[in-house]
């Protein structure tokens, strides 16, 4: 009788499968890594323009609460720059008393009044671990927001200083005169003929880097709901 043949894979037919498998192995690894890539990238620049929205809305809100006022101390602010409520904006800064304060603890003693500063700063800021093993700070310029909560003698003091958006290239304000129908590049009421008028609008350009690395104007105006000076009772 005869012996059945025994049926098998060669040597060469085991390599090509290996070969195979593992090509596939490594296609469907790259395809993951560069769906994960792809996602963390998405998550990042929508969070990078989550934050530039919060960060626009939060400067139009607070300049729309802008005010000024001569209910003050007239003996002690003798000089109208000691005056503790101004409006003070310049083409790449603004300075200002708003009524849009937010207090975050209960009985804590403040008001809705405060002092806020926009202002474009170079800082040093710790990099992400997976970036920085050996370099763990870098500079940057970020826009820098300062808030008073205290009303006293010269604004441009105290206060606490905190970064509202990374990564910004400049910061440019313009504001608009209603009886010249034009935008202006400063405005400072602590001079005699700005003394008890605001701009009624203002507009707020950012210039800051995409996730790509390129410089994009983000450009916003917002109106001045008290635009003249809170008169003293009578």
């Amino acid at each position: 009788m005869r012996q059945a043949r025994r049926q098998g894979f060669t040597l060469m037919e085991i390599l090509i499968a290996v070969s195979i498998t593992a090509l596939i192995g490594t296609s469907i690894g790259v395809a993951f890594n560069t769906t994960f890539a792809t996602k963390e990238t998405v998550e990042g620049t929508a969070e990078r323009y989550r934050m530039l929205r919060v960060t626009m809305d939060r400067i139009c809100r607070e300049i729309a609460a802008a005010y000024v006022s001569d209910r003050y101390d007239s003996k002690r602010y003798r000089d109208a720059y000691d005056r503790p409520t101004n409006f003070v904006g310049q083409r790449d800064r603004l300075m200002f008393t708003s009524l849009a304060h937010q207090r975050l603890y209960a009985d804590a003693k403040e008001s809705d009044q405060m002092v806020v500063e926009y202002v474009v700063k170079t800082t040093t800021r710790k990099k992400p671990k997976a970036d920085a093993p050996k370099v763990p700070w870098e500079t940057g310029n970020d826009l820098m927001r300062r808030e008073k909560v205290v009303l006293e003698e010269r604004m441009e003091r105290g206060g606490t200083e905190d970064v509202m958006f990374e990564d910004v290239k400049k910061i440019e304000f313009s504001y608009w005169n209603s009886e010249k129908k034009a935008w202006e590049d400063e405005w400072d009421t602590r001079r005699s003929e700005k003394k008890s008028i605001l701009p009624t609008r203002v507009k707020v350009t950012l210039t800051a880097l995409d996730e790509g690395g390129k410089e994009r104007k983000y450009v916003t105006q917002t109106r001045v709901m008290l635009n003249t000076e809170l008169q003293r009772y009578q």
